[in-house]
């Protein structure tokens, strides 16, 4: 029998654990500030919820879960897998939040700041970096049309990294029209825009010669590369709209939206250090249900993002029947942890007590509760031949000092406190 965990699952032992949980914690308490509102919704959702086309290529990497009491003969007459499912485990939060809202829209406020934060799964192919079960943690804005939603978005998130002590990322930004406008002035085809989208997503992993030789082979002839090639290797200091709409189309859409980029943007940077904004113009995101703004967050040290999201104002009247403005930012939880040092789960003082075999707990516990209640972490330990196995031990697990607790330790004032080493 296998004692290991499912392949892409992991376990996490309790310095690895509490570690996770600070992180967490400080994103919650910062989102919090900003006065974005927690909420929980299931692992499991519907199958046809999941599978709403919402999702995209996320879709096809769902776990299905059978539906119960299927006989012999249903499996036999089963043309599918799909036949078979009536559930499935999230795969992002997003898709959840949607029929959330769906949900329960009359019990929220008619602007509703959330975040959401949770496991989902995928059926990934298990590799380093890549793994079945993950955290995310999103924070949405639904119900304001206006601009302010993406400022209040970035600066929150900004906030929150600022607090963790992450150094060196950046916010790339684009919008979706603008990529629409430059397409459609290179020649390219509304139709075909989708696919020209997925292609030049992936200028990061084969650069712009890569890019320019798939399009040629994937769409109709009789588009222009110049501009696409001059949209690739495009570099703008600092966020001029003219400049910004020369490059992404020079029409006059690509005017309006840029100006109205710019116009966001700058309340943003005013707010942060200079450079931490950054104009993209090839900056796609993979989700088709994006419709203006976008944005990632970039770090040296990693080859992809530490999160992104933009505005999605089409997805929630796939369940509601109307529409409903919302944008989103997830973080990247995993990537996070690479770029983080270790940490303390809380500014607590943590010690251990060390006792004999002769030491009642009567004695032992009444010290230890209220070392507790004065804002100690205690773990008590039996004294054991082997000390300096102990020490070590509590030391990998951040405790700094250690007490001996005897006879004659009436109170936690009694004891003398050594440091661990």
């Amino acid at each position: 029998m296998a004692v290991s965990s499912a392949r892409g699952m992991r376990d996490f032992l309790p310095r690895d654990k509490e570690h996770r949980d600070h992180v967490l914690h400080t994103i919650e308490s910062t989102y919090h500030r900003h006065g974005f509102e927690s909420i929980e919704t299931p692992a499991m959702e519907d199958f046809d919820t999941l599978h709403s086309g919402l999702g995209g290529d996320n879709e096809k990497l769902s776990f299905h879960i059978q539906k119960r009491g299927l006989s012999t003969e249903d499996l036999q007459q089963a043309s599918s897998p799909e036949e078979l499912s009536d559930l499935g485990l999230r795969f992002d939060l997003t898709v959840p939040l949607a029929r959330f809202y769906a949900s329960n829209h009359g019990a929220l406020p008619s602007v509703f700041r959330s975040f959401h934060m949770g496991p989902v799964w995928r059926a990934e192919r298990p590799q380093k970096g890549r793994y079945r079960q993950f955290v995310q943690a999103d924070i949405d804005t639904l119900g304001e049309p206006s601009t302010l939603a993406e400022v209040e978005i970035l600066l929150a998130t900004a906030d929150a990294l600022e607090r963790l002590g992450v150094e060196g990322w950046s916010f790339r930004i684009n919008d979706r029209r603008l990529l629409t406008e430059a397409l459609g002035a290179s020649g390219i085809a509304p139709e075909e825009q989708p696919v020209a989208m997925i292609v030049i997503d992936k200028i990061d992993k084969v650069g712009v010669e890569g890019v320019l030789s798939e399009l040629a082979e994937r769409l109709s002839p009789g588009w222009s590369s110049s501009r696409i090639e001059a949209m690739l290797g495009g570099s703008l200091e600092g966020f001029d709209q003219g400049a910004i709409a020369s490059l992404m189309g020079d029409t006059p859409t690509s005017y309006a939206v840029a100006t109205e980029l710019v116009n966001w943007v700058s309340q943003v940077s005013t707010l942060l250090d200079p450079g931490v904004v950054v104009f993209d113009p090839t900056l796609v995101r993979g989700m088709g249900y994006y419709t203006s703004s976008i944005f990632e967050i970039s770090h040296p040290a990693l080859g992809g993002s530490l999160g992104g999201g933009g505005r999605y104002d089409g997805m929630i009247s796939r369940f509601l029947g109307r529409e409903v403005p919302a944008v989103g930012m997830s973080l990247g939880f995993e990537r996070l942890l690479e770029v983080l040092p270790p940490s303390e789960a809380e500014h607590l003082d943590k010690v251990a007590l060390t006792y004999d075999a002769e030491i009642p707990s009567a004695h032992l516990m009444p010290i230890k509760m209220h070392l507790v209640s004065t804002g100690h972490q205690v773990r008590v330990v039996s004294q054991s031949r082997n000390m300096r196995a102990v020490y070590e031990r509590l030391a990998a697990d951040g405790f700094h000092r250690v007490g001996e607790i005897t006879s004659d330790t009436a109170r936690s004032e009694d004891i003398v406190w050594r440091d661990i080493e």
